[in-house]
């Protein structure tokens, strides 16, 4: 069985060699196209085009194209049409053949290559306009990613870019940054800059993106020195790879002893609430080192917490790998859990202002008592002495008659 799979490919290519020379034979060629041409329609868009050779001869044959990328990334497909068009980064240029295919009977035959190239920008060796830092931290060169995600608000989504400027750029060097979406292409306007006023970051507040879309989102960005060209710089995403996902909402506790069971609700998007996962950052505030993250995929969570001291829980979201694995959301506000029932804060204030009052008070007192104060600020009203008192009761009046 193994002898028989081994010689079938050969036999079939035998087979087809032999139908391309019968048409050989028949006289039929097979020329390339002519007018291969390649042109930049957008950003991170090259169009293809090119005429059939005038000169070709179908003679009831079917003819399609063979087109094959060859830079950046290699790609190979078959066109009926005399046109295609492709989304690749071009700063590193772009380069592809084609060749025409004509079958006849269920015999195929193809043409020469032709081959046409778009050149990458000039540019001084070693400037470069950008450091790409990759995911696994590994680096190449002068090249460290451009950082890219969105957030989702209210149905709109926002765009945040940051980026390093090249080693060897100069001081003086300008960048700008542009977002290509299907149709749209925008420029940014509001700009975060480095101590030498040079722009390293975007933020877009509204965007063309759809939220529920699946599309790649382009972005490119190039720039301008007076000293020496700068080189333009085009990176790719997919939508979910770079979508930073809202916090989730309705955060609840239900606590009975020292069991803690902890609801919520799924971020606001229009994605299925099986897309999501969730981290659970659960916090004890008496020991600092005593912090757990338990991780999720359901909207709550049961766990057993120490009821002798306080605890906080927060809770944050991202996309499942299969819903296209984004960025974590932002944690949500520290919910303060504890087993005891404790006075709401206005009772305390008041509770320890009126112990303060009364210790006062009493301090005061005993000062003034202590050193005699009292009888300083409020002397005692003197009372009348004797002998003026017995001047009424002893004394005795006569009465002179007339």
């Amino acid at each position: 069985m193994a002898i028989v799979l081994s010689i079938f490919p050969i036999l079939l290519w035998t087979a087809m060699a032999s139908q391309t020379n019968l048409l050989e034979a028949k006289g039929i060629q097979v020329l390339p196209p002519v007018n291969f041409t390649l042109t930049v329609s957008a950003l991170a868009e090259v169009l293809l085009q090119w005429k059939p050779n005038p000169g070709q001869e179908q003679k009831n044959c079917h003819v399609s194209y063979d087109v094959e990328i060859l830079t950046p990334e290699s790609e190979k497909y078959t066109t009926n049409s005399t046109h295609s068009t492709r989304t690749v980064v071009l700063h590193n240029g772009f380069s592809a053949r084609l060749q025409t295919q004509l079958l006849c009977n269920n015999s195929k035959i193809e043409s020469n290559w032709v081959t046409a190239e778009l050149q990458p920008p000039s540019v001084t060796p070693g400037w470069f306009l950008l450091q790409l830092k990759y995911r696994d931290a590994k680096t190449f060169k002068n090249y460290l990613i451009l950082e890219s995600y969105k957030i989702i608000i209210n149905n709109t989504a926002s765009l945040h870019c940051t980026w390093l400027a090249g080693q060897a750029a100069p001081k003086d060097t300008k960048y700008f940054l542009f977002y290509r979406y299907n149709g749209y292409t925008e420029e940014c306007q509001e700009y975060n800059k480095d101590k030498w006023g040079r722009n390293i970051g975007c933020q877009i507040s509204h965007t063309y993106i759809k939220t529920s879309g699946f599309d790649q989102v382009i972005i490119h960005i190039n720039g301008s020195s007076k000293y020496t060209a700068i080189k333009p710089y085009e990176q790719l995403f997919d939508q979910k790879a770079i979508e930073k996902v809202n916090p989730p909402r309705n955060v609840t506790v239900v606590l009975k002893q020292n069991n803690c069971l902890v609801k919520w609700k799924n971020p606001a998007s229009s994605l299925f609430e099986q897309c999501f996962e969730y981290e659970l950052n659960i916090y004890n505030c008496k020991r600092d080192d005593q912090q757990q993250i338990l991780k999720t995929k359901l909207n709550s969570f049961s766990l057993t917490i120490d009821d002798t001291c306080r605890n906080s829980i927060q809770i944050r979201a991202n996309l499942q790998s299969w819903c296209g694995k984004g960025f974590w959301s932002d944690w949500t506000e520290p919910l303060y859990i504890e087993s005891n029932v404790h006075l709401p804060l206005t009772s305390i204030v008041l509770t320890a202002l009126l112990v303060f009052i009364c210790s006062m008070a009493l301090l005061i007192a005993i000062i003034c008592r202590k050193c005699h104060l009292w009888r300083r600020l409020f002397p005692p009203i003197p009372t009348p002495k004797n002998s003026l008192k017995n001047l009424f009761l002893n004394n005795n009046y006569q009465v002179k008659d007339i």
